[in-house]
């Protein structure tokens, strides 16, 4: 079977990275962008041969008990990241210090950070966009109707993995803050989604 590698939406990139790579122990990275003039599958193919990706679970388990590193490629339009677990592979010694390590500086992409701490995967809003978010929100707080509100709420592009729900909360409390001290009606809690949706990283 081929190797599936380009996720269809940001949300099927995010799943995959966090749920399938990162929470189980591949923690180590490099992330780019496909320069416009170069053809994406072209570099799939590539990077895929040179890193010797496309190998089954089998050649995986053989690997990890002779101390080499498994390595996963996945990419969305022109976005890329290479993880890999502990372990010898050529993947270190051609990107030496390009690799990055996840505990220390999260993977970032389509307004989301993925890192992890404490034994877990940890999915948040990136804090540009949270910022931006806060900043508009606090603006809107008591020039808009909850109705309006809560149907921006709950229109957030955001999968509410545990840690995007309490940045969404923290942005709704602050928001009935001032609506309370304006003396108008609050917004409520229902209009945060707290349930994420699985979805098929790679389509069909």
């Amino acid at each position: 079977m081929r190797y599936r590698c380009e996720a269809v939406s940001v949300e099927g990139f995010i799943q995959q990275l966090a749920v399938a790579y990162v929470a189980r122990g591949y923690l180590f990275y490099v992330a780019g962008r496909i320069p416009e003039h170069k053809e994406p599958r072209r570099v799939d193919e590539k990077l895929i041969e040179r890193y010797q990706i496309d190998v089954s679970k089998w050649a995986r388990a053989r690997r990890k008990r002779l101390g080499q590193a498994s390595v996963q490629y996945l990419r969305h339009l022109d976005f890329f990241v290479i993880v890999a677990t502990h372990g010898m592979h050529r993947f270190y010694e051609l990107e030496g210090g390009n690799v990055r390590d996840v505990r220390r500086r999260a993977i970032r992409y389509g307004g989301y950070a993925v890192g992890f701490r404490g034994g877990h995967v940890q999915v948040r809003i990136d804090l540009p966009q949270y910022r931006l978010l806060k900043a508009w929100f606090e603006e809107e707080a008591t020039r808009r109707s909850a109705a309006s509100l809560a149907k921006t709420f709950y229109d957030l592009p955001f999968e509410p993995y545990y840690l995007v729900r309490k940045q969404e909360f923290n942005l709704l409390r602050a928001v009935n803050r001032r609506r309370k001290s304006a003396g108008l009606p609050l917004v409520p809690l229902e209009c945060i989604w707290l349930k994420r949706r699985p979805v098929k990283p790679f389509g069909s």
